[in-house]
């Protein structure tokens, strides 16, 4: 399996890391890819990450079985000014592979991707308008919402168990259950 994640500067660091981390976890080819200028990326919180690569230099046909976008503004802003990314969006979604975004990047990435129009989907409470506008029906109550190959979340709250659904729908449910195990995550709220 591989999964593209694409980061910016003013990607939200902690949506990001979570992604990286729990895929490469559970055994998943994870390819880290600045659609800026350099490798280097200074996130919303002013974390600097290196990227893998440069998502210019990776062979537009190079098959990716999901790409996961992270939020934060004004990374999100910035994927979105990315025409390579966006392209790769539309041909992912086309060919009916995964395609997942978390917080703002629903709205504000797929949207400029074009893949959101009556799909049901959620993210920041802030970027609900922006979601209708791109004809997507908002789901308010999920943190996580699946329709058809489409995944979409929260916030930075909502990355781990994001995470973990992309997980199981890549590997399946035991693979899913070993990595959440192995983290001591525990679906459900916390008992005293």
């Amino acid at each position: 399996m591989n999964a593209l994640i694409p980061i910016a500067n003013g990607s939200e660091e902690l949506e990001a890391i979570t992604l990286v981390n729990v895929l490469r976890r559970a055994g998943i080819n994870v390819t880290l890819a600045s659609t800026g200028p350099e490798r280097s990326v200074r996130c919303a919180r002013s974390t600097v990450i290196e990227a893998d690569c440069l998502l210019g230099k990776l062979a537009i046909n190079h098959p990716f079985d999901l790409i996961a976008v992270p939020g934060g503004m004004p990374g999100a802003a910035n994927l979105a000014t990315s025409l390579g990314l966006l392209h790769r969006l539309q041909q992912q979604d086309r060919a009916g592979k995964w395609v997942a975004a978390i917080c703002a990047a629903p709205a504000v990435v797929l949207g400029a991707a074009g893949v959101t129009a009556g799909r049901v989907m959620t993210g920041y409470p802030g970027f609900g308008p922006l979601l209708a506008q791109s004809g997507a029906f908002i789901n308010n109550t999920d943190d996580v919402v699946v329709d058809g190959n489409l995944i979409t979340s929260r916030g930075p709250a909502t990355a781990l168990p994001f995470a973990l659904t992309l997980v199981e729908l890549l590997c399946g449910k035991p693979i899913r259950d070993d990595v959440a195990a192995a983290m001591l995550y525990q679906d459900g709220s916390v008992s005293s």
